[in-house]
């Protein structure tokens, strides 16, 4: 059966939470909110105050973890700053999940390239998953999504780095390409599976730069707003998001898609559908 993916051009806070509803699972427990807390200097991240009612009506923790790489979120310390400095922790109660370790290993037993995945220990504290996306380009995937969130956003700053390197964590700025993509897939299946199902994706087509909230300097967006989409299928969501932006009219796409078909974007949602926890055939459930 097609995974339903629910879909409104028009973005606001009000429709984030009337398409959450539209899904019909209700997210229970400690309820782990994974978001992109936006690199310093970036302009495209979606703001605390964008996403506040959503995580009030789940009583969701801000989760993080730190990255691999120089910049203003690859220290607890630097990363702790850049929450006050963007808003989070004002709004929310927020939980880098890997400040203290060991970092917490999830087995991926049928994972085409890496067979663990390194994870803030602090996930164990969740019950449910609820993934808020800012759907735009990225640097090395193509895109960003809900994929790259359960992936690279869920993993330590060194599973980040395993995950780049493809399981060789000094190797991550040079590893085979497309090996790295099914890395997180890979990785992705792991929190899947750790979660058994208690997940929300919600994915905003909002401020599409080819560049990720990772970037410190990115490009300004290349393409008009699009619309927010809702899914319990995080491969069906990026998929469907895909699918909109080759669907459209809008100038701006010839730009975007060279990044994300330059990087082999769509090879992640073909790697991440190999494993089976998800589907790339999806009804677009439209909703006023």
């Amino acid at each position: 059966m097609p995974s339903k993916v629910y879909f409104t051009r028009n973005i606001t806070p009000e429709n984030v939470l009337k398409l959450y509803e539209a899904c019909g699972l209700e997210l229970s427990g400690n309820v782990a909110v994974k978001l992109h807390s936006g690199e310093k200097g970036n302009q495209n991240f979606l703001p605390p105050e964008f996403w506040r009612s959503m995580i009030e009506r789940v009583h969701g923790t801000v989760v993080e973890c730190n990255t691999a790489y120089p910049g203003s979120r690859n220290t607890t310390a630097a990363h702790w700053q850049t929450m006050r400095d963007h808003g989070w922790s004002d709004a929310f109660t927020v939980d880098i999940m890997d400040e203290e370790g060991p970092d917490l290993q999830l087995l991926i037993p049928n994972g085409k390239v890496i067979q663990k995945n390194y994870v803030g220990k602090h996930l164990t504290r969740y019950d449910s998953l609820l993934v808020l996306s800012h759907f735009k380009g990225h640097p090395m995937g193509g895109f960003g999504g809900a994929l790259k969130q359960l992936s690279i956003g869920v993993a330590s700053s060194h599973g980040k780095a395993y995950i780049h390197g493809a399981g060789v964590p000094e190797n991550l700025w040079t590893v085979d390409h497309d090996s790295f993509l099914e890395s997180m897939a890979d990785a992705a299946s792991s929190v899947v599976n750790y979660f058994h199902g208690n997940m929300i994706f919600i994915n905003v087509m909002k401020n599409m730069s080819v560049d990720c909230d990772c970037c410190e300097i990115a490009e300004d967006p290349c393409m008009a707003d699009m619309g927010i989409l809702v899914s319990t299928d995080p491969i069906a969501i990026d998929q469907a998001c895909i699918d909109l932006v080759y669907g459209c009219d809008d100038p701006g796409k010839a730009h975007f898609l060279e990044r994300v078909e330059s990087r082999n974007g769509v090879h992640t949602i073909e790697a991440a559908a190999a494993l089976g926890f998800g589907s790339r055939e999806y009804t677009l459930v439209k909703v006023d």
